[in-house]
């Protein structure tokens, strides 16, 4: 496996302040993110992802640092694309079960595609355990959607619709929820695609999910 942080190389770096091409940018990580789940994190290389994106290893470096850090960009746009902002912005005229459902179900959709199974799996492995690539990753995608909706369960206890003395807690509780089973049988590979469950109802299980929720924190 390649080593985690592997150094720039050596050349005359970019004049301070010069302005980075972000079409560039834009195509070194849309080739990170296709070779990362095509191969792994380790078995992929800057020099490989400088082909795949047709520039030079310079250029990848000169926009993501190393390694590491693209991987984390790449986590964080799957994250930011799968959940984005106006998920969590404040709706009041939408019923929290709504709310709710429409975050479950767009969380499950993210969580379950090739590309976050694949980064699952990485994370797994014991070289990248003992890394700061889990903690790269947890900040640049699950902090970010825990911080959010905590957010929002924060504005609905001050509405009155909740009653919860640990909305961070409870933010973890939903998102575990959501996960359960479904998400360890992707991982090892027994998932049969997107609808299904082991009972054959995504929706179902949504539903039973959001249910429990607010059996536990909606306010009588």
């Amino acid at each position: 496996m390649a080593a985690m942080n592997t150094p720039a190389p050596a050349g005359k770096p970019a004049p301070p302040g010069r302005p980075k091409d972000m079409a560039k940018r834009a195509s070194i990580l849309t080739a990170a993110s296709k070779l990362f789940v095509q191969h792994g994190y380790g078995g992929v290389s800057m020099d490989q992802i400088a082909a795949e994106a047709g520039v030079s290893k310079l250029t990848v470096y000169s926009h993501y640092g190393d390694k590491d850090s693209l991987f984390a960009a790449a986590v964080q746009a799957h994250c930011e694309r799968g959940m984005p902002t106006e998920l969590f912005m404040p709706a009041p005229n939408v019923p929290l079960r709504v709310r709710l459902s429409e975050i479950a179900h767009a969380f499950l959709a993210m969580v379950m595609t090739p590309e976050a199974i694949a980064g699952h799996r990485v994370l797994c492995s014991p070289h990248v355990a003992s890394s700061n690539l889990p903690k790269m990753i947890w900040d640049a995608g699950p902090k970010r959607i825990n911080d959010a909706f905590t957010a929002l369960l924060m504005r609905r206890i001050e509405a009155g619709e909740l009653e919860i003395n640990e909305p961070a807690r409870a933010a973890g509780h939903f998102f575990t929820l959501l996960k359960g089973e479904l998400h360890a049988q992707a991982v090892l590979g027994n998932y049969c695609g997107a609808g299904n469950t082991q009972d054959g109802n995504l929706d179902a299980h949504i539903e039973s999910v959001v249910d429990l929720f607010l059996r536990a924190y909606a306010k009588a």
